[in-house]
């Protein structure tokens, strides 16, 4: 008696945001560990990734950062359905020793010694999450949204951004 051939490992394609690199880098490898198949991972803005798949990438997993992505290329008919598995939090990092409260955020953001760096809106997701919190901060302070469009340095997440160096995640440089 023969026993019958495993079945051939899959290659699964997956597109993902870099904001999900920490724990899908975790659940690919119990995946693959557990099924056989292996995963062929590409992190990058979800915006661009979205746009990658609507021009023909393939791509089997789309993960995003944004629900407006996958939704758009499912109504392109380029997806299946669209289903809700992580939510993100805009969150404020900042340099050693530049002391930020709460309230006092937005006067560090519109103080003009200090650098303020973005993700690249319409891109990436994390973005268009930073121009959302500069139109609500002119509700709060009327001028605030032109001081914070005008200094904001687009630093990541578009099409010509450079990536982090090699071993480094783009916030820590």
């Amino acid at each position: 008696m023969m026993a019958p051939p495993d079945a051939a490992a899959e290659t699964v394609l997956l597109h993902a945001a870099g904001s999900l690199r920490g724990a899908l880098s975790e659940v690919i490898a119990a995946y693959a560990a557990a099924s056989g198949d292996t995963v062929q991972p590409k992190f990058g803005a979800s915006g661009l990734l979205k746009d990658e798949i609507a021009g023909g990438a393939k791509a089997e997993v789309f993960a995003s950062a944004n629900m407006g992505h996958p939704q758009a290329l499912a109504r392109e008919n380029r997806a299946g359905p669209v289903v809700l598995f992580a939510r993100n939090r805009l969150c404020a990092l900042t340099r050693p020793g530049l002391v930020v409260e709460p309230t006092t955020l937005l006067d560090r953001m519109l103080d003009p010694k200090v650098k303020l760096g973005t993700s690249t809106p319409r891109a990436d997701p994390s973005g268009d999450y930073a121009w959302e919190v500069f139109r609500k901060a002119e509700a709060v302070r009327p001028g605030a949204y032109a001081q914070l469009d005008a200094k904001a340095l687009q630093l990541v997440g578009g099409p010509s951004s450079q990536p982090p160096p090699e071993g480094r995640r783009f916030t820590a440089y």
